[in-house]
Parts: C-alpha cells; sequence; structure tokens
C-alpha cells in the first residue's frame, strides 16, 4: 500500500514539475501535504534535480539559440526560445522592483521583461521596437514569479508582430502586442 502511494506521489511529482519547473520543494510538500525531505528523496530517487538546477538547466539551453540580444539584454530568466515562433521567460519580483511604500511592482519592470522577450523571439542581428500596446490588468506584488510568453503572431520581411502575455501563477497580469523590426548591422547608420 504504501509503495503503491509513493510511486502515485512519484508520478505526480514528476508530471507537475514537467508542467511548472520553478515549483520548489516547500511548495510541491504543501501540495502533497508531506515533508520537504520526502519531496527531496522522491526528487533524488528519481534523479530531478532542485528547482535552481532545473531552471538554470532550461536557461543555458534557451540562451544557446539568440541571435538579437547577449545573455544579459534579456529582462528575467529566459527559459524557452524557438526563433521566430515563440519565446518565455520569468522575473522573480522583488523588494527593489516595487514602490517604496508598497510591495507592488512597477509597470516598467514588467513591461521591459515582454519588451526584451519580444525581441529575443525574433531571428536577427539587430532588432528595433517599432510600437507597443500595453494592458495591466491586475497588479504584482513582490515575492511573485512572473511568467511572460511572447507568440510570433506574423511575420512578413523584416516586420513582426509578437504578442506578449505575462502572468503570475495562472493570473495574466500584463498583455502586450508589439510591432518589431529586425535589422542587420549595415542598415543602422552610426
Amino acid at each position: 500500500m504504501r509503495k503503491a502511494r509513493k510511486k502515485k506521489r512519484q508520478k505526480m511529482l514528476k508530471n507537475l514539475i514537467e508542467k511548472d519547473p520553478f515549483l520548489t520543494d516547500e511548495e510541491l510538500a504543501d501540495k502533497f501535504e508531506v515533508s520537504i525531505q520526502t519531496i527531496r528523496l522522491d526528487r533524488m530517487e528519481m534523479g530531478i534535480p532542485e528547482m535552481r538546477e532545473r531552471t538554470k538547466n532550461l536557461a543555458q539551453n534557451a540562451y544557446q539559440r539568440l541571435t538579437s540580444v547577449t545573455e544579459g539584454e534579456v529582462i528575467g530568466e529566459l527559459i524557452e526560445l524557438e526563433l521566430n515562433k515563440y519565446a518565455e521567460s520569468y522575473l522573480r519580483a522583488t523588494e527593489d522592483m516595487a514602490l517604496k511604500k508598497t510591495p507592488i511592482i512597477r509597470g516598467h519592470h514588467i513591461f521591459a521583461q515582454a519588451n526584451s522577450l519580444a525581441v529575443a523571439a525574433i531571428d536577427a542581428e539587430i532588432v528595433l521596437t517599432g510600437s507597443s500596446e500595453v494592458k495591466f490588468q491586475k497588479i504584482a506584488k513582490v515575492g511573485e514569479i512572473l511568467k511572460a510568453k511572447a507568440y510570433v503572431r506574423k511575420y512578413k520581411k523584416n516586420k513582426y508582430y509578437i504578442d506578449v502575455n505575462t502572468y503570475s501563477d495562472e493570473d495574466e497580469i500584463f498583455s502586450s502586442s508589439f510591432v518589431m523590426f529586425a535589422k542587420k548591422k549595415g542598415e543602422i547608420q552610426e
């Protein structure tokens, strides 16, 4: 009976981590109503690394494909990238991003994550933002993990239309549509 429960928990644990690699051992322990140590043992038995290592591995794979920006120019951690199609990043909201008197995150941090992700999604030497339409739908607070997802809706020659949505847990907090322009180094006057 115990082995069957353990096997079932481990299967569910693996599925949850595949779906959301940012889940901490503490969060998983709460979901399964077991100790943190039980989660760690389950992970080790199945060869699943801790959250920091999982996200580091995702980021390394995504950063290797960047063409328009360098690793330090992406706001947040890039975790998935399929050039000219899709990109995803996460940003842990910290106190230095918040308004001085509240734990509410200032909007320019959320916008910067979305804009840099739109740039990263394009396979070009240089990518410039032409325009954007943005909508803040909910506030974000210190401690939340903001997941941004960019989708290249369409492109023609050097003009790209990209939608970026940002979530905290399952709640959409920000949506944006960008028009981006891809350029070659020789097309930019210094």
